[in-house]
């Protein structure tokens, strides 16, 4: 089991927050996600061996936020 912090730009309000939590707990790999808008940020415990940070990262974009690290 990995951990990733990842912090995202472009979220307002638990709206947000809760579409970039749908996405991530609905991809194979994520054992848990927590979001958050203050800080906004992602924590996430991911199995390596079934996903990446790179499509963690690629998940968030595509629900239309930007990643800053």
């Amino acid at each position: 089991m990995q951990t990733a912090t990842i912090i995202i730009k472009g979220m307002t309000c638990m709206g947000c927050v809760n579409s970039v939590k749908t996405v991530l707990n609905n991809l194979s790999g994520i054992i848990q996600a927590e979001v958050t808008l203050e800080p906004a940020q992602a924590s996430i415990q991911y199995d390596s061996n079934n996903i990446n940070v790179d499509q963690i990262k690629a998940a968030i974009v595509d629900v239309g936020f930007e990643v800053m690290n």
